[in-house]
C-alpha cells in the first residue's frame, strides 16, 4: 500500500509588487498551467496513484464477494433478498456517516484500510445485482445443452453462464467504477490519500484554486478513461455480440 500524500503548503506569496511581469500563479489566476507542469511530480501524480490504487482495489475485492454471492444466490434464491437487503443499507448510507461508524472499530481508524471497507461496501449492491441479473438472463435450454454434452455445474458456470453474462457484468463494472473514483476523493478525510488530498487541502486554503481545479479535472478525467476501458474490454471479451448487432 502506498504512503500517505503528504499535501504541504503549495499557495505561493501572492503580495507586493505591481501586476507587471507577474506570473499566472503571482496574480493567483483561476487556473495556472505553470503551477500544474511544476507541481505534477510531487503533488499530482502521487495523488492520481493512489487514487487509481484505491479503486482497483475497492472494485477488484467487491467484485469478487458479489460475484461469489450472486453465483449462491443463483444456486440458492432465497439468498437474494437478504443480500440485497443488507448491500442496499451499506449503500444508503451517506460516504462521511460511514466513514465516522467505521473509524472508532478497533484496527481500523483514520487507515487507507477504513477507506477500503467503506469503498468496497458501495460496490456491493451494483455488482451484485448485475451479475445476478446477467446469470439469471442466460437462456434454460442453454444451460440444458452444455449439460446434455456431459458439461459439470462448475464447467457450465466458467465457460457458458459467466461469458453470457458479461455484458450485464460488464455494465455493473461500469457504474461501480466510476462510484468509486468519485467516493474515493471523500476517502481523503480518512486516509490523506488519492485526489481528494490535494482537494481538501485547496478547501482549506479557500485562496489559490489551480490546485482544486486540476485535480478535480483529473478524478473526472480518471472516471471517463476508466468508463471507456471497461467498454472496450466488453467489446474485446464478447465479440459475438459486436457480429450480432453489425
Amino acid at each position: 500500500m502506498s504512503t500517505p500524500l503528504a499535501v504541504g503548503p503549495v499557495i505561493p506569496n501572492f503580495g507586493g509588487g505591481g501586476s507587471q511581469g507577474l506570473t499566472c500563479v503571482q496574480q493567483n489566476r483561476l487556473f495556472c498551467p505553470s503551477w500544474v507542469s511544476s507541481n505534477w511530480s510531487n503533488v499530482l501524480w502521487p495523488a492520481l496513484r493512489q487514487h487509481i490504487v484505491l479503486t482497483v482495489i475497492a472494485v477488484g475485492i467487491g467484485f469478487a464477494i458479489s460475484l461469489a454471492l450472486a453465483v449462491l444466490a443463483t444456486r440458492a434464491r432465497w439468498l437474494e433478498r437478504p443480500v440485497v437487503a443488507v448491500a442496499g443499507i451499506l449503500f444508503t448510507i451517506p460516504s462521511l456517516a460511514l466513514f465516522e461508524l467505521l473509524t472508532p472499530i478497533k484496527g481500523l481508524g483514520l487507515s487507507v484500510t477504513t477507506a477500503e471497507v467503506a469503498l468496497v461496501s458501495y460496490t456491493l449492491l451494483i455488482l451484485f445485482r448485475n451479475i445476478s441479473t446477467g446469470l439469471r438472463e442466460v437462456p434454460a435450454d442453454v444451460r440444458e445443452a452444455a449439460e446434455g454434452v456431459g458439461m459439470t455445474s462448475g464447467q457450465i458456470l466458467w465457460r457458458v453462464e459467466l461469458p453470457l453474462a458479461l455484458p450485464a457484468i460488464v455494465a455493473g463494472l461500469r457504474t461501480a467504477t466510476v462510484t468509486v473514483i468519485a467516493l474515493a476523493t471523500v476517502a481523503a478525510v480518512v486516509c490523506n490519500e488519492g485526489l481528494g488530498a490535494p482537494i481538501f487541502a485547496a478547501i482549506q486554503e479557500d485562496v489559490f484554486k489551480t490546485e482544486l481545479i486540476a485535480a478535480g479535472l483529473l478524478a473526472i478525467g480518471l472516471a471517463i478513461l476508466a468508463d471507456v476501458l471497461l467498454v472496450g474490454l466488453q467489446r474485446v471479451l464478447t465479440p459475438w455480440a459486436r457480429a450480432r448487432s453489425v
